[in-house]
C-alpha cells in the first residue's frame, strides 16, 4: 500500500471537505438564459441528461432510470413539454406509449449547459480502468443511499 493513501479517517475527512466545494460548483454552473425562468430543480438536469446522452425514451424508462414515480416524470415531462423545452410524440409501435425528447429549439442551449459537467467527469474518468471507474460509481452511490438513510431514520 501507497505510504500517502489516506486512512478511512483522512478520507472521510477529506471527502466532508471536497463534497461541498462541488456541490457548489455545479450549482455556479450557468442556466442557459432561456431556461432561467423555468426553476429548474436538479432532478430536471438529470432527466435533461438522459434525454440528451441516452436519446427518447418514454416516461416508464424516465422514472426507471430517475427512481421515481411515472407519475412524478408525467408531471414534469409535461410541465417542460409546455414550456416547449421536451417534446412528446406518438410511439409508432404502441400508440398507448409517449416518446419524449429534448426539442431542437432548446437543444444546444442544454448540452451546453450539460457540457462542462460532462467534460469534467470524462477527464476525470477517463484515465481509470473500467475496475476503477465502477468502484468511484458504487462508492457514490453508496454514499447518497447512506446519506438518505441518515435524513430518513431522523
Amino acid at each position: 500500500m501507497a505510504s500517502d493513501a489516506p486512512t478511512a479517517d483522512e478520507a472521510v475527512r477529506t471527502m466532508l471537505l471536497l463534497l461541498p466545494r462541488l456541490v457548489g460548483r455545479a450549482k455556479k454552473l450557468p442556466v442557459p438564459e432561456r431556461l432561467r425562468d423555468f426553476n429548474l430543480a436538479p432532478r430536471h438536469l438529470s432527466l435533461l441528461s438522459y434525454l440528451l446522452f441516452d436519446g427518447p425514451m418514454t416516461v416508464t424508462e424516465l422514472a426507471a432510470r430517475l427512481e421515481v414515480a411515472p407519475t412524478t416524470v408525467s408531471l414534469m415531462v409535461g410541465d417542460l413539454s409546455r414550456r416547449g423545452v421536451l417534446d412528446r410524440a406518438e410511439d409508432d409501435n404502441d400508440r398507448r406509449r409517449t416518446i419524449v425528447s429534448i426539442a431542437g429549439t432548446y437543444r444546444a442551449e442544454v448540452e451546453g449547459w450539460l457540457a462542462a459537467g460532462a467534460r469534467a467527469w470524462r477527464t476525470a474518468l477517463e484515465p481509470l480502468t473500467p475496475e476503477q471507474r465502477r468502484l468511484v460509481i458504487d462508492t457514490l452511490r453508496t454514499y447518497e443511499r447512506e446519506v438518505e438513510r441518515e435524513r430518513t431514520d431522523r
